[in-house]
């Protein structure tokens, strides 16, 4: 086995089961523990897992812990890229004309491919995004087509978006036609989650808002739980990931009602 191929199959088992241990991993693959460490460390500069004393853990693996954005993008960047292309075709044919762009990652890989074509809606009339996320509003400023509307609100360092009140209200006043939302977390029982309650309460606003409500979610954060939840399964009408969810998930997205779109 290539040192890739081992690579990628530490990613999937460190993912699936959330912790691996190094004398395991050595065994599995015949290899030493130095190999071991050294393909530890190189998941772990992508942002794929945490190392610790004896192995690895999954990088969600404190419900309220959270990553950098560097990190973030690192992270699953080739299935967030397809995500996105999907999620494109979904706004390409609703025509919407107001749509909300939530500040995750994946969303900011939709955000960059609207930057590559012409945004005009039928009749020339320019298509309203509207966002909390300096990131994405600082890639859509100069967007052909696009009228950029930016929610303010207290900026939280770790994610670049506005957080809080203030935020929260301004969704409230509106009625956009489309939200595309990320997620930490996707799970059966628990539904859409994120680390951090001042941003659950902007995510919940915008689901709250919008009249179609669109999840990027990669396939790492298929069943997981993270610290806050911001809407439960019947709130979300289409769930777009690069992996078809198994078990109690899918069951609980038929169950919902939920269009499941695979990347």
């Amino acid at each position: 086995m290539f040192a890739a191929e081992r690579h990628e199959e530490i990613a999937r088992t460190v993912a699936r089961e959330r912790r691996v241990n190094g004398a395991e991993l050595a065994r599995r693959f015949e290899v030493t523990m130095e190999t071991v460490r050294r393909d530890l460390a190189v998941l772990e500069s992508q942002g794929r897992l945490r190392r610790v004393h004896g192995g690895a853990v999954s990088v969600d693996q404190s419900t309220s812990g959270e990553q950098g954005m560097d990190s973030r993008q690192r992270q699953a960047a080739a299935e967030k890229r397809s995500i996105a292309h999907r999620a494109l075709e979904v706004l390409e044919r609703a025509e919407a004309g107001a749509v909300v762009l939530d500040a995750g990652t994946t969303v900011e890989a939709l955000a960059e491919l609207l930057l590559a074509r012409d945004n005009h809606l039928p009749g020339g009339q320019e298509q309203l995004v509207i966002t909390h996320a300096l990131h994405i509003a600082a890639k859509l400023a100069d967007a052909p087509g696009v009228g950029l509307e930016l929610v303010g609100g207290r900026i939280r360092k770790l994610t670049w978006a506005a957080t809080g009140s203030r935020a929260a209200q301004h969704y409230d006043q509106l009625r956009p036609d489309l939200a595309f939302v990320g997620c930490n977390g996707a799970h059966a029982q628990f539904g859409l989650s994120t680390p951090d309650p001042i941003e659950a309460v902007v995510k919940s606003a915008i689901v709250q808002a919008a009249r179609r409500v669109v999840v990027l979610c990669d396939a790492s954060k298929q069943d997981q739980e993270t610290l806050t939840r911001f809407c439960s399964l019947e709130e979300i009408d289409t769930f777009i990931t690069d992996r078809a969810p198994v078990g109690d998930l899918a069951q609980a997205l038929e169950d919902a009602d939920v269009e499941v779109v695979l990347a």
